[in-house]
């Protein structure tokens, strides 16, 4: 007996785990691409603030406390800031770049992230859903899925703001606007600062997108190997 044929309640099943398949592989990869481009604006929005395209102070910085477990020194660079408005170089600490502020990078940096992060939360649920029916309608590929579900997980471990929640002991891809003015301003320093200034934003950032990029291509490959393995069916 061939063990590859199949009754007609075994077809039926797995052609209705195929379109459940389907409808989470095509949200799998919508919600890699919001997750790519946001990426893509994060990065961009650093190397306009540290560039000097666009200058300003982050409001939360001048307002007594920093919420979110900012540490003091981050009080100290926006005190010194603003003792210096009056000065020759006041001007030059409010910059745009054709009509856009840091008051609107801010928001927009603000905005990026709150959608990076329930993209990412959607993009590891579609693939764990995927490894799921995959598991229960023997589809194959589970060596695939598996991989691409641990490097979504890993991805979004490493995308989100530790630094929030366990202030000075974890660290996240993900910054806000006030940490992007304290780190480009101390990052204007010595070598040492100006690495680690570069590792924070653009190092580990290209860490978050060989991840998400190898997760989608585990992926692929499992759609592959289903596609084979239909063809013996």
């Amino acid at each position: 007996m061939n063990e590859n044929q199949v009754g007609p309640n075994s077809l039926l099943d797995t052609t209705d785990c195929l379109e459940a398949i389907g409808v989470f592989r095509g949200w799998k990869n919508f919600f890699f691409i919001i997750v790519l481009v946001c990426l893509l604006l994060l990065q961009v929005s650093f190397w306009f603030v540290n560039m000097g395209y666009i200058r300003g102070e982050c409001p939360g910085m001048v307002q007594g406390s920093v919420a979110g477990g900012l540490s003091a020194e981050v009080n100290e660079t926006a005190k010194a800031v603003v003792a210096d408005e009056n000065g020759p170089d006041a001007a030059e600490m409010e910059k745009s770049f054709l009509g856009v502020t840091f008051k609107h990078l801010a928001m927009g940096i603000r905005v990026v992230n709150a959608i990076l992060i329930m993209s990412g939360v959607f993009y590891c649920l579609t693939i764990l859903m995927a490894m799921k029916i995959s598991l229960v309608g023997r589809l194959g590929g589970i060596n695939h899925i598996c991989r691409a579900f641990f490097l979504s997980l890993l991805m979004l471990l490493l995308l989100l703001p530790w630094q929030r929640i366990f202030a000075g002991v974890g660290i996240g891809s993900i910054y806000t606007p006030c940490e992007l003015v304290k780190w480009t301003s101390a990052g204007t320093g010595n070598i040492f600062d100006i690495v680690l200034l570069y590792l924070r934003f653009s190092g580990f950032w290209l860490l978050i997108l060989l991840l998400l990029i190898c997760s989608q291509l585990r992926s692929g490959r499992w759609t592959k190997t289903i596609l084979r393995r239909l063809e013996v069916i």
